[in-house]
């Protein structure tokens, strides 16, 4: 059954990964696996990353206008709440460098070919509607603070958010909201995509494959959450540009961080 498929995966039954417990050392190893697997062809990997801090900066120019304004920020910052799926071309290079196999750029689509393409969209839609729900969010609790009125300018909507005690609780209890979306993003799908491109499982094992290695590695996975969030703030400063070299490194690092975690699948043993 193909609705079966896409939750089970190929083999149609519900069989667990076997997750490992890691340490900070194998994140920082993982993120100079990144940096080599970058550095293999950064040309060409930073092609495939340009549309993402375009992206960034059209969301920027949409919202500079004072109706959409109070979006800027929960736009940006949700637009990494999808970054685990724009990064499934990286996973798709990383995993065939490390087979041998040839790592030009045009190998990142072939991911449409691979059989989990049905479980990898479902766990995509999940993140979506994670976004969209962010976004809901985050209007509504400006909009309990502020109102429904939009900003009457750009400099109004500055001196509002950073002069005043609304606008203050504002930065702090948005920021603390955020974080929990970031938090269930992180555990849902640190590990899934890799995992897909990799074994096709289904999406309910990818998902259940991340949250099992986040809860056996709590320290280590919320410092790797840290790595990402830094990393990606660091990479948006310059007007989004940096976000052409920063997610490359951590879209391969994140694969070699699956290789670590998960355990690769035990060898079928041929029937007598």
């Amino acid at each position: 059954m193909a609705s079966f498929h896409v939750i089970a995966g190929a083999s149609e039954t519900l069989e667990h990964t076997k997750i490992r417990k890691i340490g900070i050392s194998d994140l920082f190893d993982a993120l100079k696996r990144g940096v080599d697997d970058f550095m293999v062809k950064p040309s060409h990997i930073v092609f495939l990353c340009l549309l993402y801090p375009l992206v960034g900066v059209v969301l920027a120019a949409w919202t500079s206008g004072a109706n959409a304004l109070p979006l800027l920020f929960p736009l940006v910052s949700g637009f990494a709440l999808i970054g685990p799926f724009a990064a499934i071309g990286l996973y798709e290079i990383s995993r065939r460098r490390e087979a041998g196999l040839d790592t030009s750029w045009r190998h990142a689509f072939e991911v449409r070919n691979s059989p989990a393409v049905p479980a990898i969209a479902a766990v995509g839609i999940m993140l979506f509607a994670i976004f969209i729900t962010w976004l809901l969010t985050a209007q509504m609790f400006y909009q309990y603070l502020f109102g429904p009125a939009p900003p009457e300018s750009i400099s109004g909507f500055i001196n509002e958010i950073f002069a005043t005690g609304r606008g203050w609780t504002l930065i702090i209890l948005g920021h603390a909201i955020g974080f929990v979306f970031a938090v269930v993003v992180l555990c849902t799908t640190v590990v899934a995509f890799p995992l897909l491109l990799d074994r096709d499982v289904g999406a309910y094992e990818a998902i259940h494959t991340s949250v099992r290695a986040v809860l056996a590695n709590p320290i280590t996975m919320a410092v790797w959450g840290l790595i990402v969030a830094v990393a990606l703030i660091i990479g948006s400063l310059p007007v989004f540009a940096g976000l052409a070299v920063v997610l490359p490194i951590l879209g391969h690092a994140t694969w070699h961080v699956y290789r670590k975690v998960v355990e690769p699948p035990s060898p079928v043993r041929p029937t007598s």
